[in-house]
């Protein structure tokens, strides 16, 4: 099954007033599905550090509830490279926006199951398995997302400025994680002794709310009209995620290491610190919540700004000095958390996700562009999302390991380590696919 050449037609169809329009409901449609998908995303994130431990784990000490309510969050990561292989092949076949729509409607069902999910003490080990599923059918569903949003915009966009365009999506983060953090807030905040006992299911449930203004938003796009060309020229794939394979292994690498600097400290920022600063350092939970916050907020203008920084300057530069400052803010982190003074606290988190935009910013430009139209969604879905097995999804795991063991400074060294891997997987990266077909073309 492929796109129809009728339906990938119209696109490259489109005058230029229409163009303009398609441009602007696209970038919408992406920033809003996104930013729905990663709600839901960051809501179990959020739960994870403050509410599973009691309510799938109750038994458990406090450690080990914590490790194993972050071990059911770290299997969602290591779906995510699934998904980006399942909607990948159909991403590359069926085009951008269908398959968008099914990986809106999978996440939004899945995070509605959460929330009516009986706990432990209701249906036994039932609960945390029933969990486990869900958070697979989450990560599945975020793995095949990001690629077709992040070509959805930029595919549609001026290719002169596909950094700006390839970072709107990207807002999806911070804006989901506003969503998802600040409501589970305002929630434990307003409604301390119901939160745990039921008042946090009332986020995971909106999202059904979320997913039917965002489908409503995508069906109104027409195909890209790259891929309609791809469509036009009768060059798709015919199993896109193989041939991929075959064809870029090294491209895929080296996107996944790229992400190092940028995912590992990013968890540790948005979910170890929730748990960090409360049960550690005896703070109140708000008070990391309402940091975690206002950081996002702050990123919602430093990404696109990075990501235009980086159509003017090379995208290369703007990530590799992201990246240093993610190494050079390791130990000021935890100096600035350890005062235990509230304002400086708020600082420290705040800071920390400076770094994370100046990468974020331009880093889907830069990963997606590294494959050719025709093999775009599959390879940069699956190069991104496999930084999730390895430094997403593990890192607060690690880093409670390891703050249990070995104590903050081991969790700093662990993001200096990060750093070096992203540079050096950076200083390999190749050329744009277009760049390196126009070398290779005879002239």
């Amino acid at each position: 099954m492929v796109l129809d050449p009728g339906e990938a037609g119209r696109a490259g169809a489109a005058d230029a007033e229409e163009r303009r329009a398609q441009v602007r409901k696209a970038a919408a449609a992406s920033v809003i599905g996104t930013s729905i998908e990663w709600y839901d995303f960051f809501l179990y994130n959020t739960a994870a550090a403050i509410v599973f431990k009691d309510v799938f784990f109750p038994e458990s000490s406090d450690y080990a509830g914590t490790l194993s309510a972050f071990a059911t969050y770290a299997v969602g990561f290591a779906a995510r490279p699934v998904g980006a292989a399942i909607f990948g092949h159909w991403g590359d076949r069926l085009g951008r926006k269908a398959t968008l729509i099914v990986t809106l409607v999978l996440m939004g069902v899945s995070s509605a199951l959460i929330g009516v999910l009986p706990g432990t003490e209701t249906i036994g080990w039932a609960a945390p398995v029933l969990l486990v599923l869900l958070r697979i059918l989450q990560g599945i569903a975020v793995g095949g997302e990001w690629s077709g949003s992040v070509l959805l915009s930029m595919e549609w966009g001026d290719q002169r400025r596909r950094g700006l365009m390839a970072s709107l999506p990207q807002l999806g983060v911070p804006i989901g994680l506003i969503l998802g953090t600040g409501m589970m807030t305002a929630i434990a905040l307003s409604a301390d002794e119901a939160f745990r006992s039921w008042a946090w299911r009332v986020p995971f449930l909106f999202s059904l709310v979320l997913v039917g203004i965002g489908l409503w938003v995508r069906i109104r796009v027409m195909e890209t009209p790259l891929f309609a060309e791809v469509v036009k020229r009768d060059e798709v794939a015919r199993v896109p995620v193989v041939e991929v394979v075959k064809r870029h292994p090294k491209e895929i690498i080296l996107s996944a290491l790229l992400r190092c600097s940028e995912q590992m400290p990013f968890y540790l920022f948005t979910s170890f610190a929730l748990t960090y600063v409360h049960k550690h350092l005896g703070m109140a939970q708000g008070l990391a919540l309402s940091a975690v916050t206002v950081a996002a907020a702050l990123e919602l203008v430093t990404i696109p700004a990075a990501g235009h920084l980086g159509d003017r300057i090379g995208p290369r530069r703007v990530y590799a000095a992201g990246s240093i400052c993610v190494a050079l803010f390791a130990f000021p982190y935890f100096a600035l958390l350890n005062t235990e003074v509230a304002a400086l606290v708020v600082v420290a988190v705040v800071v920390a996700q400076i770094p994370h935009a100046v990468q974020y910013g331009p880093q889907a430009s830069l990963i997606a562009s590294t494959f050719p139209t025709r093999l775009r969604y599959g390879g940069a879905g699956i190069g991104y999302q496999l930084a999730s097995v390895f430094a997403g999804g593990p890192a607060p795991l690690l880093a409670t390991w390891l703050l249990h063991d070995y104590g903050w400074q081991a969790i700093s060294i662990s993001m200096i380590v990060a750093s070096v891997l992203t540079l050096g997987a950076l200083a390999l990266l190749p050329a744009p696919a277009e760049e390196r077909a126009a070398v290779s073309t005879p002239t």
